[in-house]
């Protein structure tokens, strides 16, 4: 179902789904000898959802290799893009506490649990934001599993469509202090001109020093449609082992800015780790061709600092 203005969704459903199936590839990034991550929540929040089919991924009931078929792209390729992703997020946060900043902000915070598995500094405080169903039930779910933060936790539950700066600083984020931001695989989800907004108001409550972790496509346009092009394939074979959510349309064409000139024309300094460098550094090899190897050699995450 295409995307519409004012449109909702939970963690079974449209952009939530994605949500989940970026944590089925978390857990399985945690499996098998010196994995790149550990994330043990990844694997009993995606059961707590009950997509069957991801339930089966997670919890190591369906072999990835099966779903995917000799394919280039799906359940494999998610791994190993989740392994080097988180990996560069856990790091960007533990560098920036490192660096003495306090404060942590988590754009679309979906399943992440950054706040009970990194190793907070004292006096830390981590906020997640996101609508406010994912907050409760992620919320209510680690509680049940007697998980507990390793910072202070605020959850601020609000949708980015509205004015979550208001909320956050309501919920006691101080904008006059050092911050690390994470927009991490959100920003082919808001429309282009979403995109400079939300861009625009990190950069308002951003002290000098502040951080910033998100991703970039140099050819946001082009790649925006070859990711849904892909996503249809791969949830077309999907189908035969049992999926059934429909996660087809949920991003929006049109030029965009690149995000790095965006930023270091606005205030920060601005460098990006080209993800096909962080495969090969694990010795993951693209396994693409043409025009879909464009599309992951574009793909670039990206840190900033605020001057």
């Amino acid at each position: 179902m295409a995307r519409t203005e004012n449109d909702t969704w939970d963690l079974t459903t449209s952009v939530g789904a994605t949500a989940t199936g970026v944590a089925v590839g978390r857990a399985l990034a945690s499996r098998g000898p010196d994995p790149l991550i550990n994330d043990p929540y990844a694997e009993p929040l995606v059961r707590a959802v009950g997509v069957d089919f991801f339930t089966r991924l997670a919890s190591g009931e369906l072999d990835p290799a099966v779903v995917d078929d000799n394919a280039e792209f799906g359940m494999e390729r998610m791994r190993d893009m989740m392994a080097v992703r988180t990996r560069f997020f856990d790091d960007f946060f533990l560098a920036a506490a490192e660096a003495g900043i306090r404060q942590a902000v988590i754009l679309a915070s979906g399943l992440d649990a950054r706040g009970y598995r990194l190793p907070w500094p004292a006096g830390s405080i981590v906020y997640e934001i996101d609508q406010p169903q994912v907050i409760e039930f992620k919320t209510a779910t680690l509680g049940e599993l007697g998980a507990t933060p390793k910072a202070e936790l605020r959850t601020v539950a609000v949708d980015l469509r509205h004015d979550w700066p208001r909320a956050l600083r309501y919920a006691g984020f101080d904008p006059a202090a050092p911050s690390a931001w994470s927009a991490e695989g959100l920003l082919p989800f808001l429309p282009p001109e979403a995109q400079d907004a939300l861009l625009d108001n990190i950069t308002g409550l951003s002290a000098p020093g502040s951080r910033l972790a998100t991703e970039n496509m140099s050819d946001g346009s082009r790649a925006v449609s070859m990711m849904a092009d892909q996503i249809k394939q791969t949830t077309d074979r999907w189908r035969a082992h049992g999926f059934d959510v429909e996660m087809t349309d949920l991003w929006y064409a049109g030029e965009r800015n690149d995000v790095i000139e965006y930023l270091n024309a606005h205030g920060w300094s601005a460098n990006a780790a080209p993800v096909a460098e962080l495969l090969a550094a694990q010795s993951v090899s693209l396994a693409a061709d043409g025009e879909r190897a464009a599309v992951f050699t574009s793909l670039s995450y990206v840190s900033a600092t605020r001057g």
